[in-house]
């Protein structure tokens, strides 16, 4: 099957999932005070989509794997930044794990399309 939308690919629609998350996570007590991490995980949460859908209408599969890395790195900002918000009690233990839970499983599937990509770049 082939995929005719950005919105077609399960690690934007994971990607999607998690920024809904963070952005409802950021508007709570103290974690909304704080300006400058709020801000840093959003942007790093919205930096995935963005790269994702920027790199598939890039126009070359070669173009489409370098978006997918700055996605894979700006997963890995999350999952950075997660451990902040957790250690500075801005979020609970469980929405740490499941916002973890989530970025990994995001960083999981972008991988394994970039393999796919490497493997089927001449098609």
């Amino acid at each position: 099957m082939k995929i005719e939308r950005f919105e077609e690919i399960e690690s934007w629609k994971k990607a999607r999932e998690l920024t809904k998350s963070i952005y409802v996570l950021t508007r709570k007590n103290e974690f909304a005070k704080d300006y400058g991490l709020k801000d840093q995980i959003q942007r790093a949460c919205v930096s995935i989509m963005a790269n994702i859908a920027e790199g598939f209408d890039s126009g070359s599969k070669k173009s489409f794997i370098v978006f997918m890395r700055y996605a894979y790195r700006s997963a890995s900002e999350v999952q950075s930044l997660l451990y902040i918000t957790c250690d500075c009690n801005y979020i609970t233990k469980k929405e740490f794990d499941d916002s973890m839970m989530l970025t990994v499983d995001i960083k999981k599937l972008i991988g394994g399309f970039i393999q796919y990509l490497h493997k089927n770049k001449n098609n």
